[in-house]
């Protein structure tokens, strides 16, 4: 199954950092070596297996951005299933931005009319303090030019954990069925009594479902559940896991080593972080001191044929 996202904006807003960091496992400090991108560069991404994203990296000079909503239209819009659109915090051509970007949104409403738009901010580590309020007028800025069309807008910087936070959001819109998998979460972490589980995809360690009340792609990561806010967990979470993950991975292979699991016993917490398929990592966390990472691993061991069943399932729907 195969879903077709477009990676849009200005040339230099950031849209080719962004993708291999997520995607190629390459830390932040490498992407200054990143050159521009040529009209129309596409990628099939893997992701949970038979789930195929179809990369479209489209190139932001003026010259390409023409083509694209003309002779190329029909071609780049069609099939979409989310466009998302990148903005330089620091863009000194907005007006111009915004022209392409009513353009675009006339392109899918025209050929992917159901296709999701997710507005990104970009670059926010740039921005002048405060960022709360630098963020909260380009977002409004964004929709205002969006007209009556439902759009969701991030700020993220390579930087720091808001871009897995947005990037997980997006792909939790592509996965059918992600809903059965969180609730089937929810019922491993009643059985191992867990104060959550978190399962994320092996490669881009992005959030696919958790155990908690509040999707991720919906919340900033609060969540409602009495027994979460006891132990105050820290709201950005699931974001900080994925980039922490990521940067561990990335350690491993500069000295050759592969990452398989880990375990952490703290004072005040437990954490498993194991494979529980072929495609997903799952991280359970554990405030009963009475609780052995022995028993955890084995109930990851014993649920892992159910979550096999319940991705293929997922997907084939």
């Amino acid at each position: 199954m195969k879903k077709k996202v477009l990676l849009m904006g200005a040339s230099g807003s950031g849209k080719t950092s962004m993708r291999s960091l997520i995607f190629s496992n390459n830390p932040a400090s490498l992407t200054a070596r990143l050159g521009a991108t040529i009209d129309v560069e596409q990628n099939h991404v893997r992701f949970l297996g038979d789930l195929i994203l179809n990369l479209w990296d489209c190139g932001g000079q003026d010259a390409f951005m023409d083509s694209y909503l003309t002779t190329q239209r029909s071609t780049i819009f069609q099939h979409v299933g989310v466009m998302i659109y990148v903005f330089d915090i620091e863009s000194q051509g907005m007006g111009k931005d915004l022209e392409y970007y009513r353009d675009c949104i006339e392109g899918l409403k025209q050929f992917s009319p159901e296709a999701a738009v997710f507005l990104l901010v970009h670059k926010m580590d740039l921005a002048r303090e405060p960022k709360s309020a630098v963020f909260d007028k380009k977002k409004k800025e964004l929709e205002d030019a969006s007209g009556d069309g439902v759009v969701t807008v991030f700020g993220t910087s390579i930087y720091d954990e808001s871009l897995y936070k947005a990037w997980s959001s997006i792909v939790h819109t592509l996965i059918p069925n992600a809903a059965v998998l969180s609730k089937h979460l929810t019922t491993f972490a009643a059985a191992c009594s867990a104060t959550e589980v978190i399962l994320f995809e092996r490669t881009t360690f992005l959030v696919i479902a958790t155990s908690s009340s509040v999707s991720p792609s919906l919340s900033s990561g609060f969540t409602e559940a009495n027994d979460l806010n006891r132990h105050q967990l820290n709201p950005t979470r699931y974001e900080r896991t994925s980039e922490l993950v990521k940067a561990f991975k990335h350690s491993c292979s500069r000295v050759r080593e592969e990452f398989h699991s880990l375990e952490m016993e703290l004072y005040d917490f437990t954490a498993v972080l194991d494979e529980m398929t072929k495609n997903t990592y799952v991280l359970v966390i554990v405030h009963d001191p009475t609780i052995e990472t022995a028993a955890l691993k084995l109930n990851i061991r014993m649920a892992r044929r159910k979550f096999e069943e319940l991705q293929g399932d997922s997907l084939l729907s």
